[in-house]
């Protein structure tokens, strides 16, 4: 799949062929959905079943019919184009997992934010998050079954986002839904990269 604004006669010398980007975003909005939808390999999944100790610790508001949770991470390869290959660490999304988004956010260049249009107030951890970190990211809304009440702007707005950062509505069960979030994000990430900015997470 080529994407407008990439040119890999023309990329920076120090752009490397496999990146490392990460799916991020609150508990059930379909990060592992996304990344086993795009993975041309087998995904990685740490995924445990939802049991009685975690009623009280995770909300589960808006998400009731879900029965698994990933306790670490998800892992994916898809190959964006001839010259990219993004590896994929989709991070888990409950409060008392968050101490593994700094490990898992070292080496990459940035991330997509998965947002549920029912629930956006969800999203804002992971926005305050990448921000606080200088960490370039997308916000791709997850229109389940096409439907989304809001458009980008208001997306936009709601979330109080800068100006730059793009907003993609998207299917994240469907691969070339989550290929073009993942496309939006390398060009945003690469438009940083031209203007000077650092892009990779520390």
């Amino acid at each position: 799949m080529e994407f407008a604004g990439f040119d890999p006669g023309i990329a920076p010398d120090n752009l490397p062929t496999a990146v490392k980007i990460l799916i991020s975003g609150g508990f059930g909005v379909g990060k592992t959905t996304m990344v086993g939808a795009v993975s041309e390999v087998p995904p990685l999944r740490t995924e445990e079943v939802i049991t009685r100790e975690s009623l009280g610790v995770d909300d589960l508001t808006g998400v009731e019919g879900k029965t698994t949770t990933t306790v670490a991470l998800d892992f994916g390869r898809i190959t964006l184009d001839r010259s990219l290959v993004l590896y994929l660490f989709g991070t888990p999304g409950q409060d008392r997992f968050w101490f593994m988004w700094d490990e898992l956010s070292v080496g990459a260049i940035g991330a997509i934010v998965l947002a549920d249009p029912r629930r956006l107030a969800d999203a804002f951890p992971a926005v305050d998050y990448f921000e606080l970190r200088g960490t370039p990211f997308v916000v791709a809304v997850n229109c389940f079954d096409g439907i989304c009440e809001f458009g980008i702007e208001e997306v936009a707005a709601a979330l109080d986002l800068d100006p730059h950062v793009p907003v993609v509505m998207c299917d994240a069960r469907v691969r070339d839904s989550g290929k073009l979030a993942m496309a939006t994000l390398v060009e945003h990430v690469m438009a940083m990269h031209v203007g000077g900015a650092t892009v990779v997470s520390r």
